[in-house]
């Protein structure tokens, strides 16, 4: 039997003035743009999405404008993600322990106020030390939204709304992409770093706004009886551990990640200063973005009932950029390859988030998703801080080539379990 569901429970305040109260018969089923509270929530998530892809180009240029150092800049970063890494599981909890659209409010208005510090701090040309406490509340707040959005698409979708929904908000994601860190150059050359940065907080408060337009329905009040946040961590492990067709995909993703972020981020622009140059590599990055661009739009009507398999399958092709890269093709070979795995990437980004969405209960969906989210992602400092020593040690070459066919075999590998194989698109939650 399905789990119970506990945002099945009636809404206990009465409604609100211009807020849209949410329950079960209030689902977009076919056509999620029809809800409003879907409209209102998709909103937000691509004004929070467009300033979150201006704000690496702008917080980079604005602490290198300050400081000078890249010492510097890698402090602040490290200062953001570890306090994200550390808080991530935290965050799952709580995400399903309290109402999803309030956690949301939360931690975009805190997201802006915090980024507007940043802002002012990069403005004023204050010591650059006054960053790391501000990165680290940034970080934190990022590890309450991540499994938080993990959770909260069932609640505004349902049945074949559930793809569409998640087709829609990639696309918004993709094209953010695009746009959001040329638009954060020109802000950064025009008028500083800070204003970019400023950009990114109004983002996040604007965001807000428009989750303050969505109601979920109230959980039930909570009893003496009912178990502490430590049981209930204890319990999404469980259930997390417990699912093979989950964890092994987790650790499928620790390697790609591991792979891709140090190999793709730091020997890519190394490769490329001394082959296909600056402007060949801009392309290749324009490639990828168009093809993930392309697999969100085709994939809010094409649905594939044991979309695992393919989805898998299509992931092996994101190994090829970086044995491209290894191999010194030119700037066209590397385009396409990139194009491809864009394509790959997202229309696996789009058939996880679908098949979560559908077979993990909604209760239990942000502390499973966090778990997920820290195996993935817990590799991807250590791929960073090692390629640069393996590279060295045994040539970027190598290292890339290499690291191309460890991305490949890692994503077969889950392919073994028939159950993975086997899952498909429904309508019902497993246990």
């Amino acid at each position: 039997m399905p789990e119970p569901d506990e945002s099945e429970h009636p809404d206990h305040e009465p409604p609100k003035t211009n807020t849209i109260q949410l329950s079960r018969t209030h689902l977009a089923s076919g056509r999620p743009l029809r809800s409003p509270a879907f409209r209102w929530f998709f909103t937000g998530w691509s004004i929070t999405m467009a300033g979150s892809a201006m704000s690496p180009v702008a917080l980079a240029f604005g602490v290198l404008e300050v400081t000078g150092s890249a010492t510097w800049l890698s402090a602040v970063l490290t200062a953001s993600i570890v306090p994200l890494m550390a808080t991530m599981i935290l965050g799952g909890g709580i995400a399903d322990r309290y109402r999803r659209d309030t956690v949301l409010r939360l931690t975009s208005l805190g997201s802006g106020i915090s980024q507007t510090g940043v802002a002012v701090i990069l403005l004023a040309h204050q010591p650059p030390v006054l960053l790391l406490p501000l990165a680290a509340v940034n970080g934190i707040f990022q590890a309450l939204t991540i499994p938080t959005m993990r959770g909260i698409v069932p609640q505004l979708a349902s049945g074949g709304g559930i793809q569409q929904a998640n087709s829609l908000l990639a696309s918004a994601r993709n094209i953010t992409r695009l746009i959001g860190p040329s638009a954060a150059g020109l802000l950064t050359v025009s008028v500083g770093g800070g204003w970019a940065i400023a950009a990114d907080a109004a983002s996040f408060l604007l965001a807000a706004a428009c989750f303050a337009k969505m109601s979920l329905p109230d959980l039930p009040p909570r009893t003496k009886t009912d178990p502490t946040m430590l049981s209930e961590l204890r319990q999404g492990w469980r259930y997390f551990s417990s699912r093979p067709w989950i964890w092994s995909v987790t650790l499928a993703f620790a390697v790609f990640n591991a792979a891709n972020m140090g190999i793709w981020n730091i020997l890519g622009p190394l490769i490329a200063v001394d082959t296909i140059g600056a402007d060949g590599w801009g392309l290749v990055l324009s490639a990828r973005g168009a093809g993930a661009l392309l697999a969100t739009v085709v994939m809010v009507k094409l649905t594939v009932r044991r979309p695992m398999a393919p989805a898998l399958s299509l992931m092996t092709l994101a190994g090829v950029p970086l044995i491209l890269l290894g191999t010194g093709a030119n700037a066209l070979w590397l385009a396409a390859a990139a194009f491809a795995a864009g394509v790959a990437a997202e229309f696996f980004t789009v058939a996880w988030s679908t098949l979560w969405h559908m077979h993990i209960p909604e209760r239990l969906s942000s502390r499973v998703g966090a778990y997920d989210e820290f195996g993935s992602s817990v590799s991807i400092p250590i791929g960073q801080l090692s390629v640069p020593f393996l590279a060295a040690a045994f040539g970027t070459a190598a290292v890339a080539i290499t690291g191309g066919v460890l991305t490949v075999v890692a994503m077969l590998i889950p392919l073994l379990l028939p159950a993975l194989r086997r899952i498909e698109l429904s309508t019902s939650k497993a246990n």
